[in-house]
């Protein structure tokens, strides 16, 4: 029984591989390895006590209101065609004036969109719908084209209001205090939601600057992908320009701007958001009735499958902390020779190579939880903790074969890319996003110093 934890997580990730629902295949496995358990007299069944007051806490968490609350912002932002007016107002800002004008706005309106909707599938088939078509025709490469789309689609795993950060800060808040308690330490210090979403603020804007920086070089060469020649001028229209500018910015800094500064929890914040694009779909009278079902829908979707998927994730952790895993993980991390950094690159290692076959949210509930409080046990920050990790998942949704990020374009691209070109399209930006974790990982300032002068 010694390795039973190991066993039912290498279990999981094989059903997983076999396609069945992820939720069910956590709770399943687990509660069969605990009746497995049960009868070979290695698993204490009054751990599985626990469970009806943890799925009771999950569903009364306030923290995870905020999930449905973005969702519904994203998706109604996405829906009332605030991205193309946003891809065409910065088309005729930037487009034409410096090499690879119109690379360099899919990434600008990339990062906006990341910011007010925070949904990747949604990003990635708008920009894909509006930008891909006019990039080909203009000469960029497919690879570099549709690289670009995918990449730029997954800043809304790391630019604030992120899902992603709300799921990671919920997790590393219960990892947080119970490596306290311990620690011996009963009065613990708390991380919360609003710290992460600071602390993305700058490895954000790095990454835009890192994906521009990239393009930009990329016009300077021969046979890149980028056209040598120059793209038409288009003329500004700055009425336009600013009428599809503004009212995502003032919304987008509505937000941010009470969690930042302690004016509302995210969840109060995830609320006005959502009021405030539901004012602007219907100012902008472009939410017919069906769109709005359409919204609700999707909406109930998406935080139907979050809260599933967490609840199974909440009986796998169940089990696999009364099989001894904690422990066992722990002693692994504390034997190694390097330490503190040597667990920390075995801990992205893993995920990062997770991130080929599973999704962010089953590699947060699953993977997070077992590793995030032997970490910070060991003295890790958690605010640079929760980056370093939504900057790797990030990488998820790029790599193949099941990135899904890859899979949302092959669906919206013209029959002329091939599935090929986008794969290769997109590992720059993979290099692009490891040489972020780096820079995390060498200076952990970048991610810290925002929190530290707030709070």
């Amino acid at each position: 029984m010694e390795y039973m934890a190991l066993i039912l997580f290498a279990c999981v990730c094989l059903v997983l591989l076999l396609g069945f629902p992820v939720a069910l295949s956590l709770a399943g496995t687990s509660l069969l390895f605990a009746g497995i358990g049960i009868l070979l007299g290695g698993f204490d069944a009054s751990y599985l006590h626990a469970l009806p007051s943890r799925l009771y806490g999950i569903l009364t968490n306030t923290t995870l209101i905020a999930v449905p609350l973005f969702v519904f912002m994203g998706v109604l932002l996405e829906k009332s065609k605030i991205a193309e007016q946003l891809l065409n107002a910065m088309a005729q800002v930037l487009s034409g004036r410096f090499p690879a004008g119109l690379a360099v706005s899919v990434i600008v309106v990339g990062m906006l969109l990341a910011a007010s909707t925070g949904i990747v599938g949604a990003t990635v088939v708008t920009m894909g719908l509006l930008s891909l078509p006019t990039m080909l025709k203009r000469g960029y490469s497919p690879e570099l084209s549709t690289g670009l789309i995918c990449a730029t689609g997954t800043l809304g795993q790391i630019i604030p209001p992120s899902i992603a950060l709300v799921l990671l800060g919920d997790v590393l808040s219960s990892a947080y205090q119970q490596a306290q308690l311990n620690m011996g330490i009963f009065s613990p210090d708390s991380v919360s939601v609003g710290d992460l979403f600071v602390g993305a603020i700058v490895p954000g804007l790095i990454l835009v600057g890192l994906y521009s920086a990239y393009v930009i070089a990329l016009a300077f060469r021969h046979n890149s992908g980028v056209p040598h020649h120059t793209e038409p001028k288009q003329p500004i229209a700055w009425s336009m320009v600013f009428g599809a500018l503004l009212p995502p910015l003032i919304l987008i800094f509505v937000v941010l701007g009470a969690i930042i500064t302690g004016f509302a929890t995210p969840t109060e914040a995830a609320g006005v958001g959502a009021t405030g694009a539901l004012i602007l779909a219907l100012a902008k009278r472009s939410l017919t009735r069906s769109q709005c079902w359409e919204v609700l829908v999707e909406t109930s979707k998406i935080t139907s499958m979050v809260f599933l998927i967490l609840i199974g994730a909440s009986v796998f952790s169940l089990v696999f902390r009364g099989f001894g895993g904690e422990e066992l993980i722990h002693t692994y991390f504390s034997s190694l020779p390097g330490g503190t950094i040597a667990a920390i690159l075995v801990v992205m290692l893993v995920v990062f190579l997770l991130g080929f076959i599973l999704d962010f949210i089953e590699i947060t509930f699953v993977v997070v939880p077992i590793v995030a409080p032997v970490l910070l046990m060991m003295g890790v920050d958690p605010v640079w903790l929760g980056i370093m990790l939504a900057v790797n998942l990030q990488t998820s949704f790029l790599t193949p074969p099941f990135g899904f990020a890859l899979f949302y374009l092959r669906g919206v691209a013209p029959p002329t890319v091939q599935t090929a070109q986008i794969y290769r399209g997109v590992l720059p930006f993979i290099v692009i996003q490891l040489v972020l974790l780096a820079l995390l990982m060498i200076w952990p300032n970048l991610a810290t110093y925002l929190p530290d002068v707030l709070y």
